[in-house]
């Protein structure tokens, strides 16, 4: 199991393990700075590959933050590890999931966060966006890298398949047939305000966690991503109100 590295902008690396069985790649991005910031842990079993190669861009105690999209394996599963790992970091993710979750799951107590908190690593502001259940999970939130414009979006964009660091292909197409698939998406009437909201951050870079990093027009992509689940939406309703 081999993780990669890439520095996508100045500070901030994507660390990348492919897995043969789901045919998937698992993403953490590094914001590296005076207090360095970690988005998602991976699952436990990636722990050796993935802390690794963070090993070889900073020393592990110098981690300062912990933070992840929502409670899932592959977002924070290896959570405690790294808590081990790293004695000065502290776990950071939404109110509402520390409540729930993961001030019982993690080993110290989580800092919860509100809508638009920022985690300071030195030159880089992280902010906190909640998302509830978009794409999926009660306690579901985002973060957005100020300085550079990077949106760490989590299992949105998701493509199965082994991908380059980095595209300007269109990302709307793969993501969607991933959806076919895999149906991981909560289809709700939120779900496309949801993601246009996030466009009107004007990302530069998208950074998901199951996909290449996207250089493209980020705004047009999310709205684009969002119109695609408004009108699946629409025809799963249709779907239903037939059936019944």
């Amino acid at each position: 199991m081999d993780t990669t590295i890439t520095e996508i902008a100045p500070d901030i690396y994507r660390l990348s393990t492919y897995l043969d069985e789901p045919n998937l790649i698992m993403n953490q991005f590094l914001v590296d700075g005076e207090e360095p910031l970690l988005f998602h842990t991976g699952q436990r079993a990636l722990f050796p590959s993935v802390s690794a190669a963070v090993g070889r861009l900073i020393p592990l105690d110098r981690l300062r933050w912990i933070t992840f999209g929502h409670v899932e394996a592959d977002e924070c599963g290896a959570m405690n590890s790294w808590l081990a790992a790293a004695p000065n970091a502290e776990v950071a993710h939404g109110a509402m999931g520390c409540f729930v979750q993961v001030n019982d799951l993690a080993d110290r107590m989580p800092r919860p966060l509100q809508y638009g908190d920022v985690m300071e690593t030195g030159t880089r502001r992280v902010r906190h966006l909640d998302t509830p259940h978009v794409p999926h999970g009660w306690d579901a939130g985002l973060v957005f890298e100020e300085t550079t414009q990077t949106l760490f979006c989590g299992d949105l964009f998701t493509a199965f398949g082994h991908h380059p660091p980095a595209t300007e292909e269109e990302i709307v197409g793969p993501a969607i047939a991933a959806e076919d698939m895999g149906n991981a998406t909560c289809l709700s009437p939120a779900l496309g305000p949801t993601i246009r909201g996030l466009a009107d951050l004007e990302p530069l870079l998208l950074a998901p966690m199951h996909a290449p990093v996207f250089t493209g027009d980020c705004v047009q992509s999310l709205h684009d991503l969002a119109q695609a689940y408004e009108e699946r939406l629409a025809a799963e309703t249709v779907r239903y109100r037939e059936a019944e």
